[in-house]
């Protein structure tokens, strides 16, 4: 019920390709969040998918983010937590079409939770480098497993059990270009706040950042609106679900709300 409203100004405010008057936003819209054709590998995600939904085993989740809305215990079925909290099968397709479109090699993912946004990643993208990052050891453990069990190449993702913070406090920003950066990890304002300024030394003219649930709360929205109004963002797109953002310096700063 908390997401109505929101969701409601949303539409309000956004609009389709025709509402879209930047070649580089348009070209994306058109080509890619548009793109109706069906790629072979939708099925590759969708059987992925079927391995996560007939899995019962249980496992012990440890949360360190802004919690659940639908999960009281931390006992939990891989089946459920598949079915609830991993991203939907129009958005895995969405961001298996984003990697195909912009075929970045190296990318960072912040929460693998049990791979199936993993998984869009690697498929976009067969010869990247995926580093994909989880607090969970027995969900990170969980989407290890699935991987070996199914039809996808895992042997270019190094999957890393790690407090988020901790890691990307340590990382040597200055030799790393992550062209793609998926965060979902923690759906906090200070957490996001926290990532984002920790990454921006590693961006680039063609980085492309993708923070998910930006209308989860309004600690998120206020964190949405800060990274938005950061000097270093020119683009933003708001699809609602998530917000993409990008750097490219030749791009007057602009913020769209698009509909997916």
């Amino acid at each position: 019920m908390n997401q109505i409203l929101p969701y409601l100004n949303f539409l309000f405010q956004s609009t389709n390709q025709h509402g879209v008057h930047s070649p580089f936003v348009y070209n994306l819209v058109t080509k890619c969040f548009y793109d109706t054709i069906h790629y072979p590998e939708y099925k590759l995600l969708k059987q992925y998918r079927k391995l996560l939904l007939e899995d019962n085993s249980v496992i012990s989740v440890t949360d360190f983010g802004a919690g659940s809305r639908v999960f009281k215990s931390n006992q939990r079925k891989i089946s459920a937590i598949a079915l609830n909290a991993g991203i939907s099968k129009k958005r895995a397709e969405l961001l298996f079409r984003i990697v195909r479109y912009f075929q970045p090699s190296n990318i960072l993912e912040i929460g693998t939770s049990l791979g199936l946004a993993t998984s869009a990643l690697s498929a976009g993208n067969l010869d990247a480098k995926i580093t994909t990052l989880e607090g969970c050891s027995k969900t990170q453990m969980a989407a290890k497993k699935a991987f070996q069990k199914s039809n996808f190449s895992h042997q270019n993702i190094d999957f890393v059990t790690t407090e988020f913070s901790s890691y990307l406090s340590n990382l040597k920003t200055e030799t790393l270009n992550y062209e793609l950066i998926y965060f979902d990890g923690n759906h906090s304002q200070k957490a996001t706040l926290e990532y984002f300024e920790l990454l921006l030394p590693t961006i680039s003219n063609d980085s492309v950042w993708i923070f998910d649930d930006i209308h989860w709360s309004k600690d998120m929205v206020q964190a949405w609106e800060v990274i938005k109004n950061h000097p270093q963002v020119t683009v933003t797109i708001d699809t609602f679900q998530w917000g993409l953002v990008f750097f490219r310096k030749e791009q007057a700063k602009e913020h769209f709300v698009v509909r997916v």
